[in-house]
């Protein structure tokens, strides 16, 4: 597979960086994102291939689940950089379909690290499962697993305000917070907050 990676970036080299230096030739020496992007480590869901973003436009973190935990160092010094420093004027946090964050929060696992780390978004389950009836059979399952989707883009909204970078940034107007889904089966990217 690496090697496979080496001739993508031959032809990355030759059919987009050299044909463009007026864009890539800044970016050596610094970036200005517009947009931080908190979207799910799904490989399927890759941010600049699916919003048509070019490199230097989107400063991505990427996690399992795309959630936003509270107190988390790492999580906190890309939020904080992306909005102190980089100025963006976006933040996205984006779910999408076939979700297998999602679908972890209903089953045991012996891993652990995972089941934690989705401690994060257990309360979208619960919002969710608290609104609707026990599915009956798989096409509500699925329906069901898209709502929890669905709500665990608006807890880590939550999320994210709690920390004083954003908070801050949202009161000054310097900051919008947008919720977007994408779907796998349609390729579709739309907002739902």
């Amino acid at each position: 597979m690496i090697d496979r990676f080496l001739e993508g970036n031959k032809h990355f080299l030759e059919e987009d960086f050299r044909k463009d230096p007026d864009h890539y030739g800044p970016l050596a020496s610094g970036q200005h994102p517009e947009v931080l992007w908190i979207g799910c480590s799904d490989s399927r869901v890759n941010p600049e291939r699916i919003t048509g973003a070019k490199a230097g436009e989107i400063f991505v973190q990427r996690n399992i689940g795309n959630i936003v935990p509270v107190h988390d160092w790492n999580f906190a010094t890309v939020l904080e950089y992306a909005v102190n420093h980089l100025k963006v004027a976006d933040i996205v946090i984006c779910g999408h379909s076939d979700c297998g964050a999602i679908k972890a929060l209903d089953h045991e696992s012996k891993d652990a690290y995972v089941p934690l780390w989705l401690n994060n978004a257990m309360e979208a389950k619960r919002r969710v499962d608290a609104k609707i009836q026990v599915p009956k059979n798989s096409e509500e399952e699925k329906l069901r697993r898209r709502l929890i989707e669905f709500e665990n883009v608006a807890l880590q909204i939550e999320h994210l305000r709690t920390y004083p970078p954003v908070r801050a940034a949202e009161k000054e107007g310097r900051v919008q917070i947008h919720g977007l889904y994408f779907d796998l089966a349609n390729g579709e990217l739309k907002k739902i907050l």
